[in-house]
């Protein structure tokens, strides 16, 4: 079999609904690698909030903070950091609207804010034990790739109307993705697949969420999660099962890697 490449988003899709590797995933990609192709990951997450999931999968390939920090065998190969000019006006409305904001680099994040329930509770469903300490000035002097903007459904709106540099993604009900307009996991996917010289049909992608559906799309061979949203499985060639039930090994054999 020729080699292939394969990216799996992290929650709700690589992930079970409590955040671990369901035994059957992890069977599925041993087997994927010992047919040698290259499982990749492709997430709006940070590095630092997968690096456990890295180590325990043994992977070394993948693009975070859908799209703007991406890595190729432990090697930086891509980064797209958000517009300084920018990130100082979304500062500055922040505070106006009392609304915090976390500041995420390829190392670390920090706060606008001392203390937020809307931030603790948000990434506290992430399940990764880190949260952000105090730093408003983190931003200043640094590549930032990803803003999270801590706000209603609804909220974001004024935003988007007047910082056309980013794109707002809505992940948690109290907070969205900022990131640099235009970007996404499919771009970042590029780079990694020029560099490899990864034909199209030898390319598969599997996700579930908003932040997928470019990837969903732009993959031809991709598989949303039986639990992903309506628009994810209208994007994607097949539907497999959910993350909970072995949705990882089935969309596999729906798509004839094993």
């Amino acid at each position: 079999m020729e080699k292939s490449i394969i990216f799996f988003d992290l929650d709700g899709t690589l992930l079970n609904d409590d955040k671990q590797v369901n035994d059957s995933t992890r069977e599925a990609i041993a087997a994927l690698k010992e047919q040698g192709h290259i499982v990749a990951i492709a997430t709006g997450r940070a590095p630092f909030f997968f690096e456990h999931i890295r180590k325990e999968l043994n992977i070394d390939t993948y693009v975070s903070y859908n799209g703007s920090y991406v890595v190729l065998e432990g090697e930086v190969v891509f980064t797209n950091p958000l517009n300084e000019k920018a990130l100082q006006t979304l500062t500055d409305l922040a505070l106006e609207n009392d609304h915090a904001i976390v500041y995420m680099d390829h190392e670390d994040m920090r706060a606008n804010v001392p203390n937020s329930d809307r931030i603790n509770e948000s990434i506290g469903t992430l399940q990764v034990n880190i949260m952000p300490t105090h730093d408003p000035l983190y931003y200043k002097d640094r590549f930032i790739y990803q803003s999270l903007l801590f706000c209603a459904e609804g909220e974001e709106k004024p935003y988007e109307s007047l910082l056309h540099a980013f794109d707002f993604i809505r992940w948690h009900p109290f907070s969205v993705d900022v990131l640099p307009a235009g970007g996404s996991k499919f771009k970042g996917i590029g780079k990694i697949t020029e560099k490899l010289g990864i034909p199209a049909e030898r390319q598969f992608a599997f996700g579930d969420a908003l932040n997928d559906l470019e990837m969903l799309k732009g993959i031809q061979n991709s598989v949303a999660m039986g639990n992903g949203l309506s628009e994810a499985k209208e994007a994607a060639k097949w539907i497999t099962t959910s993350n909970n039930e072995d949705g990882i090994a089935h969309g596999l054999k729906l798509a004839g890697l094993l």
